[in-house]
């Protein structure tokens, strides 16, 4: 078995792909529940709009089974950034203490562990193979 994730990038594992996933989950609930407080709920569905579709849509060849519109490397690797500052900054402002750290520790162990597909990213995404 290897270590390989879900995609097709070798780069990414099934770590650095699962935290990503919980980076995603976590911007996806504190930042609409923190947009909701601060400018009511029609902002809320806006900013959650946003957040999901986002990452879904923009994506880099070689990175993801389906690419919907291909975007490179670095701009991908700054979606990936904000969502996770999103999700930071929200889970603070929303979150008990316990948690908005949880969700901190979380994004940070995203980024450790994904080091190598931020790299290639930044590298403009080069062709893998």
């Amino acid at each position: 078995m290897t270590d390989q994730g879900p995609g097709p990038n070798p780069l990414d594992t099934w770590l650095s792909g699962g935290l990503r996933f919980l980076v995603e989950l976590i911007a996806w609930v504190a930042g609409p529940w923190a947009i909701g407080e601060w400018l009511g709920m029609w902002a809320a569905g806006l900013a959650l709009v946003v957040l999901v579709g986002l990452p879904a849509v923009f994506s880099v060849p070689g990175d993801k089974h389906q690419v919907i519109v291909a975007v490179p490397g670095p701009v991908r690797f700054m979606l990936e950034i904000d969502l996770g500052l999103a999700g930071v900054i929200a889970a603070w402002y929303v979150w008990p203490p316990s948690a908005a750290i949880a969700a901190t520790i979380v994004v940070v162990l995203a980024q450790m562990t994904g080091w190598r597909r931020s790299q290639w990213l930044l590298q403009g995404a080069p062709p893998l193979y």
